[in-house]
């Protein structure tokens, strides 16, 4: 990451605190942009309770001396800010580059509002625009998975980290899935999720409340779903 796109990032983690107010619950989400947001909110000194998607995330937060929780003791979620990999006109999403895709939708949906926070690259006209949909499979499904998926028409490859299978934080596999534009993510979405072992998938329909875009110049814009 570029001393740039880290400083865009930065500024754009601050921007998202003016929706954050002490005691609430806040929905800790998992990536580069995220992590910006726990960074700022940690240095605010706001008293709030976090709700991690990751590992990752959940070290983060207690390194800032946020306060951990998880939905076992809070079961509503007031807000929830989270980065995309790519985002449609309708507030669809791609997530799951970081392999949290699981618990961030069940974060997510858990949450009142959900804030994506992304740079304006990750915006697309039509889901798909980067080529992959992860999936995330059990380790013992994941041979009829790919077969299943193969069915679909999409080719998926076993995600790799340090030349070994990536495993999630919920003891499972990725699949990456090659997709040329989704034309319906919602029936793509049901489609993969009814192969016996897919656990969830990286496609995120009708979640997010917002999206706060960060540009080049530093600006940053609301959008709403269309």
């Amino acid at each position: 990451m570029t001393s740039d796109v880290r400083d865009i990032l930065d500024t754009l983690g601050r921007y998202a605190l003016r929706y954050v107010r002490p005691q609430m619950t806040i929905g800790l989400g998992t990536g580069r942009a995220a992590s910006a947001f726990i960074n700022a909110l940690g240095h605010s000194l706001l008293a709030v309770h976090g709700i991690p998607t990751s590992k990752g995330s959940e070290d983060l937060a207690r390194s800032l001396g946020i306060e951990v929780a998880s939905l076992s003791d809070l079961a509503r979620i007031d807000i929830d800010f989270d980065g995309a990999d790519e985002v449609d006109p309708h507030l669809n999403l791609i997530k799951g580059a970081g392999g949290a895709l699981v618990r961030e939708k069940i974060v997510a949906a858990s949450s009142k509002r959900f804030f994506v926070l992304v740079t304006e690259d990750k915006l697309v006209k039509k889901l798909g625009a980067r080529g992959i949909v992860p999936v995330e499979v059990v380790p013992f499904g994941a041979p009829l998975a790919a077969r299943q998926i193969s069915a679909l028409g999409l080719k998926s490859k076993l995600r790799q980290h340090e030349g070994a299978d990536f495993v999630s934080d919920n003891g499972n596999l990725i699949l990456d899935c090659a997709v040329k534009g989704i034309s319906n993510p919602a029936r793509l979405d049901r489609d993969l999720r009814s192969i016996p072992g897919v656990v969830g998938t990286g496609i995120f329909v009708g979640f997010a409340t917002a999206a706060l875009v960060a540009t080049k110049s530093g600006a940053i814009r609301m959008m709403k779903p269309r």
